[in-house]
């Protein structure tokens, strides 16, 4: 399966622990997602409010994830890993247990502090663990498991979360059993002279380069395309359970079969698209599908049409976001990409932590208007990622 290296294939058992670490941050939200609306319902929690029971864990792990990695190079990864690991675990459980709203903001809180703890030292061994091509396959390899584990977690939650919604938060408790294996096959590397700090120079280049039009659309554009992702996280799920009485099964299903959409297009078709439209345009098509299938979601009620248009939107969700990575790593130097990479990520979290601030009251007040929102949004994103189509087609020559 792993194409490295005979000196790599004995790191096996290290990757694969590192590999499982990183599946608990990319499911962190989706795990109880399935179950949300059986938690707003049992906690009595106002509807405007409710979703940043689903997105606290980004803003959280925006925060803690920078801090947590250069503690990581300072005291060591395992250090950070190990702890994090169990933490993830016992904040993940105790959302099971909490009876209202802001007790179980906190745990949740807790568990993206924790969960950028896991990532932050993940990333930065496997980092040092692989060099050049190899580093890339791996990584590539990663990725793919991420979004088969994305596609399997919230149907597992779904199913768990349908003999009684606590249960599903259990599911946080994998983590323990990765703590123990990073014990057993993980070692402390000998720390060496760091050469990524950035110096002065390279500092204010940064923030001159933040500033310039084409970053500032790409970072803006990656933080509404999660916010507008998210929208279906948040809100979809208690819309299909007052249109059609779905279960927390169904939800899971319906879920899962967006994160199949952007799978399958993000392994296939993302960068093609990009080569063969521009990356403007293969971007701005991807946020259109998006619109589309959000308008839809209010009048659908056959099962198949709800699963057609969930995969259309993975996929739309798939085409953009490689392709914004992709933009901003090729409209920055080499020097600076790192931490441009960086700021895309951290705001993509902010993204989807501030999609329920601000849309909150749209669903309190206007119920399925949020889709019509988040429609208008993808729409006007992608005008204004078309606006820039000059200096992205420039930068991908």
């Amino acid at each position: 399966m792993f194409h490295v290296s005979t000196a790599s294939r004995k790191q096996m058992p290290k990757l694969l622990v590192l590999i499982a670490g990183g599946c608990l941050t990319s499911i962190t939200g989706s795990i109880v997602s399935p179950v949300f609306p059986e938690v707003v319902e049992q906690l009595h929690i106002d509807p405007r409010w409710a979703g940043m029971l689903v997105s606290m864990h980004c803003l959280t792990i925006a925060m803690f994830a920078p801090i947590l990695g250069i503690l990581a190079d300072r005291i060591g990864k395992l250090k950070i890993l190990i702890p994090s690991l169990i933490f993830y675990a016992l904040f993940g459980v105790a959302g099971a247990f909490m009876p209202s709203f802001l007790p179980l903001l906190l745990t949740r809180a807790l568990l993206g502090a924790a969960s950028g703890g896991i990532a932050a030292a993940s990333i930065g061994i496997i980092g040092n663990m692989y060099e050049g091509d190899e580093r890339g396959r791996i990584l590539g390899y990663a990725s793919s498991i991420f979004a088969i584990v994305g596609i399997f977690f919230p149907l597992l939650g779904g199913w768990v979360g349908s003999v009684h919604w606590q249960y599903a938060f259990c599911l946080y408790a994998a983590a323990l059993p990765v703590a123990f294996f990073a014990m057993l096959f993980l070692h402390e590397e000998p720390r060496r002279q760091k050469s990524s700090q950035v110096l002065p120079k390279q500092r204010e280049k940064l923030l001159q380069t933040i500033q310039t039009p084409s970053n500032l659309t790409v970072l803006l554009a990656l933080s509404l395309t999660s916010a507008i992702f998210y929208i279906v996280i948040i809100y979809a799920p208690s819309h299909f359970k007052a249109a059609i009485g779905a279960d927390t099964a169904l939800n899971g299903m319906i879920l899962a079969s967006r994160a199949i959409g952007a799978a399958i297009i993000s392994a296939l078709g993302a960068s093609r698209l990009a080569k063969n439209l521009g990356v403007a345009q293969a971007i701005s098509l991807g946020f259109v599908l998006m619109a589309m299938t959000l308008i839809t979601i209010p009048h659908l009620e056959a099962i198949y049409l709800i699963f057609t248009t969930a995969v259309v939107f993975g996929m739309g969700f798939g085409i953009v976001m490689p392709n914004l990575y992709n933009a901003l790593a090729q409209l920055n130097q080499p020097e600076i990409r790192s931490s441009m990479l960086a700021i895309g990520n951290g705001v993509s979290y902010l993204g989807q932590f501030l999609s329920p601030v601000f849309l909150g009251v749209v669903w309190k007040y206007g119920g399925i208007a949020v889709f019509y929102v988040g429609a208008a949004v993808a729409i006007m994103t992608a005008i204004l990622t078309l606006k820039q189509e000059k200096a992205l087609r420039r930068h991908n020559t």
